[in-house]
């Protein structure tokens, strides 16, 4: 069994398009031990128009792009590089893999070759599930930082012995030896490319997070619902001439979604002539815990005055 980590860089990378100029993989043994690395460079044969994750020009590859147009395209080292990921000896992984084998199959599909045919593990992946956090991805630099690896960001034989490393380095923290040991602990199910199509990375940790974060919706929307169904039904009974006449309250989504907090909030400013709207740019009483958020920008924004809830809840006590 050997360990095969890549990474791609392309010259540019649009919906449909990823133009790859370069290759990086770095073979092992199943000890993390280097057999092979090697910097394939490639022509992409496109201009260079670089964004980093969030869309932003401005990233830099290491490379003089000069010297791309002296390589050969992607046909010339497809069959290298197919046999490399699709050796039943090699376990294939990368960090945020998806996205280059969608880069992958998108050169297949601008030359017309056959579809890659493999399966994928992903450190990133290794990492979520291990801090049982799905939310929020770490980036290569980031986790690199994190456990002490050093290398070129964006070079992509460096970005592939670092993803190798990171590995090395989590498969060392859970007290493992080898990469299938610490897929089955965390019951990791390989990402997977055929016939074009990309099958992502699954695991139990994973299921469990969407199973919870779907419970958590349904929680707040039917809290949402209970909230608003209140201030529907009572808020044209609110009395007049109250002393918070005049005033529009307007509560974070999060003060909103506290039943039956919101419910006996809104009541007391019914009872004293005050209004509610769900609009911030509305109002001119906003009601969080914090500052912060779209929704206390745009209640600021409009003139509102901001006042923590427990301020108010000290202000409505009796009421």
């Amino acid at each position: 069994m050997r360990y095969v980590f890549f990474d791609i860089e392309c010259a540019c990378v649009f919906k449909s398009v990823a133009k790859i100029c370069a290759f990086g993989y770095v073979l092992t043994d199943e000890r993390f031990n280097v057999l092979e690395r090697e910097d394939i460079l490639l022509n992409p044969k496109g201009k260079f128009h670089l964004t980093d994750r969030k869309g932003r020009e401005g990233l830099v590859l290491p490379y003089v792009y000069e010297d791309f147009k002296k390589y050969p395209a992607f046909p010339a080292v497809y069959d290298r590089i197919k046999a490399l990921l699709e050796d039943k000896e090699h376990i294939v992984l990368g960090h945020a893999t998806l996205n280059d084998v969608n880069y992958l199959n998108l050169e297949t599909h601008r030359y017309k070759l056959p579809s890659f045919r493999f399966e994928f593990y992903d450190t990133q992946f290794f990492y979520m599930n291990m801090q049982k956090s799905f939310s929020r991805q770490l980036g290569l630099g980031a986790m690199a930082e994190e456990l002490g690896v050093e290398f070129t960001p964006h070079c992509a034989v460096d970005d592939a012995y670092a993803t190798m490393r990171v590995c090395q380095a989590l498969v060392s923290r859970e007290g493992v030896s080898t990469v299938p040991e610490l897929v089955g602990r965390y019951r990791i199910r390989a990402g997977r490319i055929a016939g074009g199509k990309i099958t992502p990375l699954a695991s139990q940790g994973l299921k469990n997070y969407i199973a919870e974060r779907d419970e958590e919706r349904d929680r707040r929307a039917r809290a949402h619902d209970e909230f608003y169904r209140y201030v529907n039904k009572y808020m044209h009974r609110r009395k007049k001439g109250g002393t918070l006449e005049g005033k529009v309250f307007c509560f974070s989504k999060e003060v909103e979604e506290e039943v039956p907090l919101s419910v006996h909030l809104v009541a007391a400013i019914f009872a004293s002539g005050g209004k509610y709207t769900s609009h911030p740019g509305e109002c001119n009483v906003y009601i969080a815990r914090g500052q912060g958020g779209v929704r206390f920008q745009n209640a600021v924004t409009a003139g509102a005055t901001f006042v923590p809830l427990e301020n108010l809840e000290h202000a409505l006590e009796g009421l």
